[in-house]
């Protein structure tokens, strides 16, 4: 079992800890401060179309994966390949995972937000790569405009952080993780298969016994003027996968050029595709754009697990998906380590760190 550590050392606070604030604390404003007024600055830049409200993502279910029944495990390979190439984004059902699990971790990251500032800002690292990092919008020290978020970003594997506080924080946290990860180890080896290669093909280029799985809980306060901020802006994932559980809905994703509210079921997990495997399929499995909106009534918790390869992994496309001048290898090679700090030390912008190799 992972060695479990917690940031239990009693910091002092800092002047720019201090300073940082939190969205929270401005839930029951009347307006929001300017330098929240997102539409108004990123509108054009970021390129907003219209959303489609009702289009059906795919639905995937996990326990045909494990099925004895050749035709099943084949159909849902297929439609597990068609969903990370057309959509980059799928709803999972029948993943294992126990519904009971689930709504304990929104819970306990819950009481994490609730908890006083002063409680919060001993988590408040100022380095992009803290194991456990408390904090507002992406990067307050470059954001242009902030974000309506707080975030609690805490490394699980594969070494076990927690915060000291709530108390039962790790143990649920620990065996959330675990779960999670067993569910993406799977996952991984249909994604092999639907690319064309050995079902552990993935799992073992990875090293993803040494896999970099990151839990990050985002809180979407209610914001008294919605229509002007932003909860979290378009981006894509780095890693892998990515899951999602939420306590309610607020997710968007981009398809096909326009944005689609995710509509999630009880008992169900999000997943959508990263940065690393469209960097590991050549291109041919597209990680994709999406974004948080906020509301006026209620908070919104979403919790998000990357799961990315080993930290020192050089990342290129898979030799076998390359064919020499007809589909070429598009995206240099990183470690993922030195692209999460790349990443986490920059302003976030869409998908643009993921820039093809010009030939």
């Amino acid at each position: 079992m992972a060695a479990i550590v917690q940031a239990q050392v009693e910091k002092p606070f800092t002047s720019s800890r201090n300073k940082m604030g939190c969205v929270k604390d401005l839930a029951e404003s009347t307006s929001i401060p300017s330098k929240y007024n997102y539409f108004n600055t990123q509108n054009q830049e970021d390129g907003i179309d219209e959303v489609i409200a009702d289009e059906q993502i795919p639905i995937i279910d996990f326990s045909l994966l494990n099925s004895g029944i050749p035709d099943q495990r084949a159909k849902v390979i297929q439609d597990l390949g068609k969903a990370c190439q057309d959509w980059g984004f799928f709803m999972l059902i029948n993943h294992g995972v126990p519904e009971s699990l689930m709504e304990r971790m929104l819970a306990v990251c819950q009481d994490f937000f609730n908890q006083t500032e002063e409680v919060k800002l001993k988590c408040a690292e100022e380095h992009v790569l803290a194991p456990i990092r408390y904090g507002t919008s992406f990067n307050p020290s470059v954001d242009k405009v902030f974000f309506w978020r707080d975030f609690l970003r805490v490394w699980v594997h594969p070494q076990f952080f927690s915060p000291p506080k709530p108390a039962d924080f790790s143990e649920i946290a620990m065996e959330y993780s675990q779960r999670t990860r067993q569910v993406v180890r799977e996952l991984l080896k249909g994604i092999s298969e639907s690319l064309g290669l050995e079902e552990c093909y993935i799992e073992k280029a990875m090293e993803f016994d040494s896999c970099f799985q990151i839990l990050v809980a985002n809180l979407y306060p209610p914001c008294p003027q919605p229509e002007l901020a932003m909860g979290f802006p378009p981006h894509s994932d780095l890693g892998l996968l990515t899951l999602l559980i939420q306590n309610q809905n607020g997710l968007q994703v981009n398809h096909n050029g326009k944005w689609v509210n995710v509509h999630a079921s009880p008992n169900t997990i999000l997943v959508n595709t990263a940065d690393h495997l469209e960097r590991l399929s050549n291109g041919k499995y597209k990680s994709v754009l999406h974004r948080a909106i906020v509301n006026n009534k209620t908070t919104r918790i979403s919790l998000v697990e990357t799961h990315g390869p080993c930290p020192d992994k050089v990342v290129t496309p898979v030799a076998e998906l390359v064919e020499n001048e007809t589909y070429p290898a598009v995206y240099p090679g990183m470690t993922y380590k030195e692209e999460m700090f790349s990443r986490l030390s920059n302003r976030l912008a869409g998908k643009s760190h993921l820039d093809p190799v010009q030939t």
